[in-house]
Parts: structure tokens; sequence; C-alpha cells
């Protein structure tokens, strides 16, 4: 069973190296006007599912996804399985089974989470994280708005983006 880390304050100054890369990341963006270039597109469609109650969404996921993806949780670096899939497919949100990543754009960033160089067309959405001390943009499902991780301009060709990512906020279906 996967881990989820609540990141509070004490915990991200003990935390160090890769909170602090990420940190870093995220001054160089706010130095940088605080938005990844494509961070503003976000998808058309209005969240849809905002109507569940918390009691509803609780039974609909586990715990931890429940952390994650409704409260904006942290799962623990390196913890997802979705870090070594390999397999051709499609990544869904965990909560309203939305298509929202292809495994052509999955790339090894070397954070600790599963990371995208784009995303589906009219499958995200995006608002500004100004959480730990810095400006983010964060990522978030365009149908139920679940919390699916961050997105930074530090990625590979073509977009320059990575969209770092919580894996329990993703299920994985392999082409067939």
């Amino acid at each position: 069973m996967e881990r989820v880390v609540s990141l509070s304050r004490r915990r991200l100054l003990w935390l160090g190296g890769s909170v602090i890369a990420a940190g870093a990341a995220g001054i160089a963006l706010a130095t940088r006007g605080g938005k990844p270039a494509e961070a503003t597109a976000t998808a058309s469609a209005e969240p849809v599912w905002n109507g569940l109650t918390e009691a509803d969404w609780k039974a609909r996921l586990t715990p931890d996804q429940f952390a994650v993806l409704r409260e904006e949780a942290t799962e623990a670096q390196g913890s997802s399985p979705l870090l070594t899939e390999k397999r051709s497919g499609t990544y869904h949100c965990a909560g309203c089974d939305l298509p929202a990543f292809a495994s052509e754009t999955k790339y090894d960033s070397g954070t600790g989470w599963p990371s995208f160089f784009d995303h589906l067309p009219n499958a995200i959405g995006t608002k500004e994280d100004n959480s730990y001390f810095a400006t983010r943009t964060e990522v978030h499902c365009a149908r139920c708005g679940g919390h699916f991780g961050h997105v930074f301009d530090d990625g590979p060709a073509p977009t320059g983006l990575r969209y770092c990512l919580n894996g329990l906020a993703l299920t994985f279906r392999q082409t067939t």
C-alpha cells in the first residue's frame, strides 16, 4: 500500500534534498512570472462532479486517494507503482475516470513522481498554488477537480513542461 505524506513546514525543512530542489523550481517559476507558459491553458469544461459530498468521495476512493485528490496531499516520493509503468496506454483520473495523460508523454524525470510532458485535450485545469514559500501551478482534473500534482517549466521538448503527478491520483489502462 502506498503511503501518503502530508507536508507541513516542519516536514518540508526535514525532507531536504529533493524537496529543496522542488522548492527551487517553484522559486524559479515565481521569478519568471509564476507559471509555465502553457499553464494558463485550462480545460474549457467546468468540473461536474463537485456536487458529491465528502462521504461520497470517501466511499469512491481509498483513504490515500482521498487525501491526494480531495485534500491536496502529496504521496511519498518513490512510492508509486506508476513510476515503473512502461506499457502503452492511458492514465485516467482515479476520482472520475477521465482520460488525462497518454503513455507516449510519460518520462523519467528523476523526481520520484510520475512525470509527463503533455496532457490530453480538455483533461486538466490549473490554478496558482502559493504554499510552501513558493508560487507553483497546481494541476487538477478538468471534470471532478481532483488534485493531480503540479506543472513546472523544466521538462523535455517539445513542450518544455514537467507535469509532476501523484500516482495515487491516476489509474492506468493498457492499450490492447
